[in-house]
This record gives C-alpha cells, structure tokens and sequence, in this order.
C-alpha cells in the first residue's frame, strides 16, 4: 500500500541502477569474472531487501558489458524484485567510451523522465581503456541525468586505472574502491547493493512540490575494511 500525505499519495518514482563491467580478456586471469558474477548474485537479495525497504522508489537494473565494443546484456530496465544475473564471459579489449556512450543514450529524455531519482552508474574495470572513453564520459556528462547520476568505480586489481575510475567518478570525495580479491570484490559491491542504493532512494532524493531532485545525493562513507595484502590474488 502506497504512503499517504496530506493532498494525496506519494508516487513511486524510478530509479535507475546500472552496472558498467569490464568483460576484456585480462577479466579472465585470477578469475576475476567469475568472482564478478558470483558477487553480484551473492548481493541480489540485499538489494532486493534494500529496495523493499523504501517503497516510494522502484530500482530497475540493467547490465552493459565492454570488451571489444560494448552490448548491453540486460538492456530492458527490469525492476529489482525480477533481476536474475546473467553470467559474463571475458575477452578482447577494453572498449569503455564505447559503453558509456550506450548509457548516455539510455540516460536522455526521453526515455527518461524528469521524475525520476539519480541514477546510480557502478563501473567495474581491472585495466585501462583502449579506446577513446573521454569522448564517452564527455556525452554522459552532457545528458543532465548522466551529470546528476550517482556514479561509483571498482577497481578490480592493482593494473586498474585509478585515473580514469576517478574521472569518471567526478567527485573528489570518493575515490574508486579497491578489490584485490573476491572476497574483497563481494565487500564493495554489497556496499554499492545497499548503502549507496539505500542513500540514493531515500525520500530526501526525492522531488518534493514538483521541484527537481538535488543534484548531489549524500553518499554514505563506506565503514573501513581490513585489507590484509596477503589475500590479494590480482
């Protein structure tokens, strides 16, 4: 049953949460990719329960996936409670720019709406783009939902490129996180999964008086993590 307010009900609004995955062919060393998958899976459920949590945002998920080129391989927006994960392979190079021009196009209005929330872009890479990807972020920025989406990085490995993760983070206050194992991988993207989903959803998101939504959402620290360096495999 909807909330109720004084003058009617508050409607439901869309938010848009998309995973950008590197699938290049150095994804395949260490296990990188099936460690991805199997993350992502292991958090579905608490990003169900996060979504269910807050009832005025409906989550719909999509997946693009960059190698040589990039495709999308959830390309309709499906609402959290159905997202079943499909599974990447890796190989070939690393065609960033290519996928975030995708995501810039799915990011104009139409076919979004001004009533949506913030979007939330997770970016996951372990190397550098072999293409022109500031070309991409430049389109991406260029849409006014790309400008106002939460966008987080995961830098899968030390060959990651932290430069470009940041770039495309565009915020100095939140730096790319670190995952040099799979266990470390799972910890960052439950934390994407929950806290940042929970914090973009949240009513302070939220339009109110047909006002648009802020620009800036407050994305919550992440709690500190051991790190212990002898468990690094990549």
């Amino acid at each position: 049953m909807a909330n109720k307010r004084p003058g009617g009900e508050i409607s439901t609004r869309p938010l848009h949460f998309i995973w950008i995955c590197d699938c290049s062919g150095s994804m395949s060393v260490g296990g990188k990719i099936q460690s991805l998958n199997n993350a992502v899976k292991q958090v579905t459920p608490l990003m169900r329960e996060t979504a269910a949590d807050n009832p005025n945002a409906t989550v719909l998920i999509r997946t693009i996936a960059f190698s040589s080129g990039a495709q999308w391989k959830l390309s309709q927006a499906t609402p959290v409670e159905q997202f079943e994960w499909s599974d990447l392979s890796a190989d070939g190079v690393t065609d960033l720019g290519k996928a975030l021009s995708m995501v810039a196009d799915q990011l104009k209005m139409p076919p979004m709406t001004d009533r949506a929330l913030p979007p939330v872009l997770v970016l996951l890479s372990d190397g550098q783009p072999t293409d022109d990807y500031s070309s991409g972020l430049k389109k991406l920025m260029e849409q006014p939902w790309g400008k106002k989406a939460v966008r987080v990085a995961i830098a899968i490995g030390k060959d990651a490129d932290y430069e470009v993760l940041q770039k495309f983070i565009g915020n100095p206050e939140l730096k790319p996180l670190e995952a040099n194992s799979p266990d470390a991988l799972v910890d960052r993207i439950k934390w994407v999964s929950t806290a940042v989903l929970k914090s973009t959803s949240a009513p302070a998101s939220q339009p109110q008086n047909g006002n648009q939504p802020q620009t800036h959402v407050p994305i919550p620290l992440m709690p500190p993590t051991v790190i212990d360096s002898a468990n690094d495999v990549w």
